[in-house]
């Protein structure tokens, strides 16, 4: 492929570390306001009188938190490009397969247990939403007020990251375009992102976090067809590596 310029390849690796650092701390960066007043105009709204409500939270929602699914892949592989600037082209051939295949089994499941809690989740607002007024309300108290405005913030700081990112391993080796995996897998985060700020202002605000976890959904779903994607590019590699290992003995 050439030679790396390693500044630059060192420069992809923090900033796509940095976009899956926010996203795991999306919990932590969006939601928590206040929402009592919001919802007590909601009750009104729906001819229900609740009296004083205690302190109702903005959800945080999943949809931001689960691109990281995604975007582990990202900073996976700029780790793997990073690893060829310390070992030989042999070894890391071997510890490349072996590893990439634990890391894929690892996503696999990760990916099938919160693709399960996010449906269960959906399925629960779409219920509550739909039972007028009293399933309404509880949805309302739990996510009906969304921070859209904190969450966009935090989407544009990650969209401008992946671009860093994606111009820094440019910058690193240009014939990296040439890596037809690497470039899909950049066109689907980049996507990703894009997708779920454009679900966020696609309906009221009462409705996105259901369609925050569509989106979330979605993303276990791309996460886990890269699993498999990663599970089955590897099992060459460990064939191989065993084979090598087997000759040596």
């Amino acid at each position: 492929m050439g030679e790396l310029r390693r500044p630059f390849l060192l420069l992809a690796l923090l900033a796509v570390a940095l976009v899956v650092a926010l996203e795991l701390g999306s919990s932590l960066l969006t939601g928590g306001g206040d929402a009592g007043g919001a919802l007590l105009t909601g009750a009104r709204d729906l001819g229900v009188d609740v009296g004083e409500v205690g302190r109702i939270s903005e959800p945080s929602g999943r949809g931001t938190g689960y691109l990281a699914l995604v975007d582990v892949v990202a900073l996976w592989s700029t780790g793997l490009f990073c690893l060829s600037l310390l070992l030989s082209e042999r070894v890391q051939g071997r510890v490349q397969g072996v590893a990439t295949l634990v890391f894929a089994v690892l996503l696999i499941l990760a990916s099938l247990v919160l693709l399960v809690t996010v449906f269960v989740e959906l399925t629960v607002m779409v219920s509550l939403f739909l039972a007028v007024p009293f399933g309404t309300l509880a949805y309302l108290a739990l996510w009906g007020f969304f921070p859209v405005g904190e969450a966009s913030l935090l989407l544009g700081l990650v969209l401008a990251l992946k671009l860093v990112w994606a111009g820094l391993l440019l910058l690193a080796q240009p014939r990296f375009l040439q890596n037809k995996g690497l470039v899909l897998l950049a066109l689907t985060t980049l996507v990703c992102t894009v997708v779920l700020e454009f679900l966020h202002r696609l309906v009221l605000v009462i409705l996105v976090s259901i369609l925050d976890d569509v989106g979330a959904l979605v993303f276990a779903v791309v996460a886990l067809v890269w699993g498999l994607v990663l599970l089955v590019g590897s099992v060459p590699a460990v064939v191989k590596a065993v084979r090598a290992t087997a000759a040596v003995r």
